[in-house]
């Protein structure tokens, strides 16, 4: 095989023996072996891990479970064991539905108590603004059957109640609505300041009256029960210093339910806390001065999110432990909380099953504990189960995030193995394998069957020793590839020059073979004679050069007459159907007609091979702006776009460089050298459901 531009044969690659790739195979074992051994030390590390993980949990279990049982008895805890409705989830947090607070009662005179009481057990809801509020019961009807409300907002400075003042819109006051077994029942309880402790901490009490519809409180009732307390911070809410900023606000109301209260002073022991607590209604406003404003705080304001929930209740277990709290009365629903995964923690499917199929010394079996717990409001029964197989998904959320370390030091590995392949590993091999086939070339070149083939060390030269090494191997040869690189370029040159010459002197000897069709001719002969001895020298020169080298003697001529002679004597060389409108007058111009000849030979021949069965090759003439203009015309396949120029050039063959047939591709390249030496242009279109060259030429004066 040849190589494009010098013809130098391409180097024969002999096969190799197992030797030379002794050096590479246990490179690349090596770096197999670290990849290997990173992958082991992750296993065995993270088998470790696990039976130590197995073991702790048994020894650990107990203590577990003595934990989840004093966190059972803490507020928060029982706040969501009194409050099966919160558990279910499906009630919205607003309007608020009292709850069953863990507490007897609250001591709503003493601030740091209540607020205490609500952070321990989590009641309160909390709003987007920073408000909250926490609403429920005591668990002892005892206690006098009340309802607690506390909580906080934020305000500037309260406008409050001075003595008797009965005008009620012009002070800060209180709004309480509550629905409960078809009954609306509504208060409103205006600020009274009590002292004031240092500017500007206040300190005022509720006075509750039932709601009139009078926006004074004349003829209004007052209710002695209804009591609560307000208690406004002296430092900005948001921790700046202006003196109207907004304060932290905290309240703590007692409000008298008397559905509640009748049942406990009845006598009867009522059932508390009451079944449809989850279905009342309550709505607390704190209003501004004035009747159209904006409430400062408002209980169904949207936003509100509980404090306490199971989810959160839950965190505390681990992985594939289960905690169920059963009221044995049967009246509620048990509460069952399950360990998971922490949120957001990534767990890889593929490590959770190469943790499941690590051994372990001893399998351990899943545990559990009952146990029962008093409350105020009933007895539960407390199972705590447990698996250590559970904590599989624990150790997987580590492993997973542990796993990326492992991918990063096998990434390292590979890299550094890419680096030495890349950069050592595979310069030395192709350099083996070239010295090897120019060995194995000179060897044969040396017996007679060989060459000398061309050696490309280009990607491998540098400066460093293995670039040095591949450039004086090259070197070594370059003298010799130049010399025979040159000697096979003028060869090739002069077989082009007298390929050229012999073409164009083989399409005139064509045409006398038609003028002498009978064998016995002597003219015949002698032609045949000429062309056998033009065939000898066929495909010896380059159409190019002896193409620019001919002369032509351009003359005067009238395209008109030369066309219809063209068409008359067509079937001569061979082109049948060819036919020629006459344009009536004569149209001169300057070319010389031998070569104007050939130019059109070779284009009716073309478009004879492509013309479709049957039609007629047609010839035209037109005039356009100074210029004559003839076309030629067949009807057939059109040429593809990206080739119409391209036909023309030396050596495509029928728009086909890889054609076959015999044909050299140079007729279309002749009609354009010649047209150019003429002054005139030939082009080719896709029209009128053919192919149409046009040849241009100046008009003569």
């Amino acid at each position: 095989m040849k190589l494009a531009g010098l013809g130098l044969p391409s180097l024969d690659m002999p096969r190799l023996g197992w030797a030379s790739f002794r050096r590479r195979l246990l490179f690349r074992g090596v770096f197999l072996l670290l990849a290997l051994a990173t992958l082991a030390l992750a296993v065995v590390l993270l088998q470790d891990e696990k039976e130590r993980s197995y073991r702790a949990y048994q020894q650990n279990f107990r203590r577990a479970q003595a934990d989840w049982m004093a966190r059972l008895r803490q507020p928060a805890a029982l706040l969501v064991l009194l409050n099966p409705q919160r558990v279910a989830g499906a009630p919205e947090p607003t309007p608020v539905r009292p709850l069953v607070l863990p507490y007897p009662a609250l001591d709503f005179d003493d601030p740091n108590k209540v607020q205490q009481a609500v952070e321990q057990s989590g009641c309160a809801l909390h709003y987007p603004d920073g408000s909250t509020l926490c609403a429920g019961v005591g668990t002892q009807a005892a206690t006098g059957g009340f309802l607690y409300l506390a909580g906080s907002f934020r305000a500037g400075d309260l406008a409050v109640r001075d003595g008797g003042e009965l005008d009620i819109e012009a002070v800060h006051r209180a709004a309480i609505r509550l629905e409960l077994r078809g009954e609306l029942l509504s208060w409103v309880a205006p600020f009274e300041r009590v002292s004031l402790r240092g500017e500007p901490l206040l300190r005022a009490r509720l006075l509750g009256f039932e709601t009139t519809g009078d926006p004074t409180l004349a003829g209004a009732r007052p209710v002695p029960d209804l009591r609560g307390w307000l208690w406004q911070s002296a430092g900005c809410a948001e921790g700046a210093v202006a003196p109207d900023c907004a304060r932290r606000v905290f309240y703590a109301i007692r409000l008298p339910v008397r559905a509640f209260r009748e049942g406990v002073a009845a006598g009867a022991q009522p059932a508390w806390p009451p079944a449809d607590l989850d279905r009342m209604r309550l709505r607390l406003q704190v209003l501004a001065p004035g009747s159209g404003g904006a409430p400062l705080f408002d209980s169904n304001a949207a936003g509100a999110r509980p404090g306490t929930s199971p989810q959160e209740l839950a965190q505390p277990l681990a992985p594939g432990e289960m905690l169920s709290v059963t009221r044995l009365d049967g009246t509620q629903p048990p509460l069952v909380l399950k360990g998971d995964a922490p949120a957001g923690a990534r767990t890889s499917p593929l490590v959770l099953r190469l943790i499941d199929r690590l051994p372990v010394a001893q399998a351990p079996a899943p545990v559990e504990v009952r146990d029962t717990m008093a409350t105020p409001v009933g007895t539960y029964e407390v199972l705590f189960a447990g698996d250590a197989r559970g904590i599989d998904r624990g150790l997987g959320v580590i492993a997973t995030r542990m796993a990326w370390y492992v991918g990063a030091m096998l990434a390292a590995i590979v890299l550094a193995w890419l680096v030495i392949e890349i950069g050592l590993i595979r310069r030395i091999a192709v350099l083996t394998r070239r010295a090897a086939a120019v060995s194995h070339n000179m060897q044969r070149d040396a017996q007679g069957g060989g060459s000398i083939g061309r050696l490309d060390v280009s990607d491998l030269r540098g400066s460093d020793e293995l670039g040095i090494l591949a450039g004086g191997l090259a070197d070594l040869l370059q003298r010799v590839k130049d010399d025979v690189g040159r000697e096979q370029l003028r060869a090739q040159q002069e077989r082009d020059m007298l390929q050229a010459v012999g073409h164009e002197i083989l399409s005139p000897l064509q045409s006398l073979m038609v003028l002498h069709p009978d064998p016995d001719d002597p003219a015949r002969r002698y032609v045949q004679r000429m062309q056998q001895a033009v065939r000898v020298l066929y495909g010896q020169a380059s159409p190019g050069e002896a193409l620019q080298a001919a002369e032509l003697a351009l003359a005067p001529l009238d395209l008109d007459a030369f066309l219809r002679e063209v068409a008359a004597n067509a079937h001569h060389a061979g082109i049948a159907q060819v036919g020629y409108a006459p344009h009536g007058a004569p149209v001169t111009v300057r070319a010389d007609p031998f070569s104007l000849e050939d130019v059109v030979t070779h284009i009716l021949c073309n478009a004879d091979r492509h013309r479709a069965p049957g039609t007629e090759i047609r010839l035209g003439l037109r005039l356009d702006d100074g210029q004559a203009v003839v076309r030629i015309h067949n009807e057939g396949e059109p040429i593809a776009a990206p080739l119409l120029e391209r036909v023309f050039e030396y050596g495509v063959r029928d728009g086909d460089a890889a054609d076959n047939s015999g044909r050299r591709g140079q007729g279309l390249f002749v009609a354009r050298t010649y047209m150019a030496k003429m002054g005139g242009t030939v082009s080719a279109r896709n029209e009128d459901g053919g192919v149409s060259f046009l040849l241009g030429f100046p008009r003569a004066g």
